[in-house]
């Protein structure tokens, strides 16, 4: 089958992954040394998120594709660097993170229903419902995405306390739930072809018995 998309090469996807925990490590150094909690818990949390691929090969033998590796720890890192302040002073930050983001979510989605749709005769789930069944995963994880910044809002009412997350306003959640739409219709058009693969893996290392 044809590559949809460039993948990087093992070497160049590790470097870019160390340059991004490098610069995770150097969040959170600052974070002790300036006295910042909210850059150490960021920092660190997101940190930990980008060690998972190397975790899944070692402990469950379930290698990911080199592409897929950076996607993950491109994300998150993404959303850390909006925490640190990018937020506020790109405008389309806040646009990128949700798009990537809920991509990520869209593939974790798909590739867990594949994986049970290979492993059991009793379900099979049909290709063409698989882009509604994309869609309807972003969307349901957006909501409660929004539902949880509107808690932290009431919370920081309540306590006077600054929240990491915030909402801002129902035209910034209509713009939010907008590029988690888009996110997941790259998902939808691209990357069944990318993630088949990881679905296999994922049935046959976690799925089926020894």
């Amino acid at each position: 089958m044809k590559r949809l998309l460039p993948r990087p090469s093992t070497r160049t996807q590790r470097r870019l992954t160390r340059v991004m925990q490098l610069l995770l490590s150097a969040l959170v150094v600052y974070g002790v040394v300036a006295g910042e909690p909210k850059a150490i818990i960021n920092g660190g949390v997101t940190l930990l998120i980008t060690f998972v691929p190397a975790l899944l090969e070692r402990n469950y033998d379930l290698p990911l594709d080199p592409w897929l590796g950076l996607w993950i720890t491109t994300a998150v890192f993404l959303h850390t660097l909006g925490s640190a302040g990018l937020y506020t002073r790109i405008f389309f930050w806040d646009n990128i993170t949700h798009a990537v983001s809920a991509s990520l979510i869209a593939a974790a989605g798909y590739t867990t229903a594949r994986a049970v749709d290979l492993h059991s005769d009793e379900i099979h789930i049909p290709r063409r419902f698989v882009f509604v069944y994309i869609f309807v995963i972003v969307l349901s994880f957006g909501v409660v995405w929004e539902l949880f910044e509107f808690g932290l809002d009431i919370a920081a009412e309540v306590t006077g306390l600054t929240m990491p997350l915030a909402q801002h306003g129902l035209d910034d959640t209509v713009k939010d739930m907008m590029f988690n739409s888009l996110g997941a219709l790259l998902v939808a058009v691209f990357g069944q072809a990318h993630l088949t693969g990881v679905a296999q893996l994922v049935e046959q290392r976690l799925l089926t018995p020894e």
